[in-house]
């Protein structure tokens, strides 16, 4: 069970008021000026609820720490204009409210251990949806939809030159992005290029993305030493990005007509599976230098990456790279399975070091990966009543793998990897347990 930063924290913050005289541990209020009188009166631990209805108002200040300002019904309060403004503020929840028109909620750097649930964000705002740049902070169960414009859904900041830190962003949905620009329309931006040195450690997590167009990019990392994993995302024009940062695990994905594409240092990107038949599953970035500095924009070199575990399955060249002057260095591709229509399932430019080991490729050639590095063998393939495909009994691809990779030690069910792992990202059982994340999974009305 996911306990909420916020919530352990007004915890904290009541035990100090247990001799306090008794007050209502829920106030309901009909006007956001009722609301607002009662926030600067409230005590930790108390949940004040604003009633259904279309609200348009000055933004609302939460100036407590340690309470809960929610809807009465979870996408009955809306705002057109106004929102709300986090002052000094720790453990604070926002929860079940619309952000229509020009209404807002951002996350300052002094409102540290907030936690943003349940609310929706629609259609075009002046920069970021949500931006955030508090540490410690919760962005879980909300919908993000509806963008045409610039700009991104979610941006992870921070105060000046820092990046805000341990960022929990988790069962979001993000549908329907469709700026047309070149740039500039992910839906979640994790740091800028001039922050990508920090560690945000953020994780984002059980995430299903849909129509993700406004940008090549879904998700967009440029920060170091974060966690993606077991998100979905569906026909989207973007990917998993690592854009800028080092030290990133990629794990455990559900991509279908999306990819993903790195850059930087020292990634772990296993258990993904990719199935595109639009274009690359796996793009090995190269770079318009070797090592960025801290506040560089360009494309990075990656170097001592390794992709290991993962099944990809598209058309063409499955496993490519940029065409950058400074090509991936003593990085690694081991133990997965690379399913194709024809020709060279793997494109690496010339002048790329790339260790290659246990592969399995099936429905096309080893393009430029050396013979010793895959085996050309039916996988065995099926797919599932999930519409996923998976390893089935008799596969070459059952305890096939080579070399050790003492991190990866569950496959993308998750379930426990054993004896010598399987290749690909699913480890061969006859009861499968993974299935692609849907809207009943995530969102305001989620469980």
């Amino acid at each position: 069970m996911i306990r909420s930063l916020a919530a352990v924290g007004a915890a904290t913050l009541l035990s100090s008021f247990v001799h306090a005289p008794a007050f209502a541990a829920i106030v309901s209020v009909s006007s956001a000026s009722s609301l607002q009188a009662a926030i600067d009166s409230a005590r930790p631990g108390q949940r004040l609820v604003l009633a259904d209805g279309v609200h348009v108002a000055e933004p609302i200040k939460i100036t407590r720490s340690g309470i809960t300002v929610a809807a009465q019904t979870v996408g009955g309060t809306v705002f057109t204009s106004g929102g709300f403004q986090l002052g000094n503020v720790q453990h604070v929840t926002i929860e079940g409210f619309v952000f229509d028109g020009t209404s807002s909620l951002d996350v300052p750097a002094e409102a540290q251990a907030t936690r943003i649930t349940r609310n929706t964000y629609n259609g075009n705002k002046s920069g970021a949806s949500l931006s955030v740049s508090a540490d410690d902070v919760e962005i879980d169960h909300n919908t993000f939809s509806n963008r045409t414009n610039e700009g991104v859904y979610l941006q992870i900041t921070g105060p000046g030159s820092d990046i805000a830190k341990r960022s929990h962003i988790h069962h979001n949905y993000f549908y329907n992005h469709q700026f047309s620009g070149a740039n500039g329309g992910e839906s979640i931006r994790l740091g800028y290029s001039h922050k990508q040195s920090k560690s945000a450690n953020a994780i984002v997590e059980y995430n299903l993305f849909e129509k993700a167009d406004g940008d090549s990019e879904a998700i967009s990392v440029k920060s170091s030493d974060n966690t993606i994993r077991y998100n979905t995302i569906r026909n989207s024009k973007g990917y998993i990005v690592l854009r800028h940062g080092n030290r990133s695990t990629v794990e455990g994905n559900l991509l279908f007509n999306s990819g993903i594409r790195f850059h930087g240092n020292d990634h772990k990107i296993y258990n993904n599976y990719v199935e595109n038949t639009r274009d690359r599953a796996m793009v090995f970035g190269s770079g318009s230098e070797a090592d960025s500095g801290p506040t560089s924009k360009e494309h990075d070199r990656p170097d001592r990456v390794t992709v290991a575990f993962n099944t990809l399955i598209g058309t063409g060249a499955v496993v490519d790279s940029d065409g950058g002057n400074f090509k991936p260095k003593d990085c690694v591709l081991a133990n997965n399975i690379i399913k194709g229509s024809s020709g060279g399932v793997v494109s690496m430019h010339s002048g790329s070091v790339v260790k290659y080991e246990g592969n399995v490729i099936w429905g096309g050639t080893g393009g430029s990966m050396p013979s010793s590095g895959y085996k050309s063998v039916d996988p065995k393939l099926v797919k599932d009543a999930n519409g996923l495909f998976r390893l089935t009994s008799g596969s070459p691809a059952i305890d096939a793998s080579v070399g050790t990779y003492s991190y990866v030690t569950r496959d993308f069910d998750p379930q426990a990897r054993s004896g010598k792992p399987d290749v690909g990202a699913d480890e061969y059982t006859s009861s499968a347990l993974r299935k692609p994340l849907t809207k009943a999974d995530v969102g305001p009305s989620a469980p």
